[in-house]
């Protein structure tokens, strides 16, 4: 594995987001919803770095599962239990790879008639972006590389691992069954 981004660096650009998402939602309602499980430490990081009252709820939406790319459909497989109409939502997720999940997801929120749908990613990973998003917040963007700890799993594996690395191809040989 190669090391991405250390605690301390992660620590400061979580801090920095709270900064930046408190200014853009200042006098507004505030939901977050973190996408389980891989954004629940971001989250839980974020939401107090966030100056702001906020509500908090979960979604869980299909998975790489075992393995390294996405499946085809966009699963829900748990969804928002608050009422979002007319609520501000930010969406909180590990990583932004291709798009196809968040952007689903925002969608399906969008739908609902919330004031507004934002998302706030991790990682911003660009070079397999195959949706037309973008995070409207993000930690760090790269370009490539298999990507994790702080929440970021392969397989279930490296998940509470508190600095961000690239796992190379014999990391994810070792961590298969």
């Amino acid at each position: 594995m190669r090391k991405l981004y250390d605690a301390l660096a992660i620590s400061r650009k979580v801090s920095q987001l709270g900064e930046e998402i408190s200014r853009s939602y200042m006098g507004k309602e505030l939901l977050v919803v973190g996408i389980l499980k891989g954004g629940f430490m971001f989250m839980s990081d974020l939401v107090r770095a966030v100056s702001l009252p906020t509500r908090i709820d979960f979604a869980r939406l299909s998975s790489y599962g075992k393995s390294d790319s996405p499946e085809g459909d966009v699963k829900i497989v748990d969804d928002v239990h608050e009422d979002i109409q007319g609520v501000h939502v930010l969406v909180v997720d590990d990583i932004m790879d291709t798009g196809h999940s968040l952007l689903a997801f925002k969608r399906h929120l969008e739908r609902m008639g919330p004031a507004s749908v934002k998302i706030c990613t991790m990682i911003d990973k660009t070079a397999r972006r195959e949706a037309p998003i973008s995070p409207d917040f993000f930690g760090f963007r790269i370009e490539e590389g298999f990507v994790v700890g702080y929440g970021l799993d392969y397989a279930e594996s490296y998940r509470t691992l508190p600095e961000l690395y690239v796992l190379d191809a014999s990391d994810i040989r070792g961590a298969m069954p």
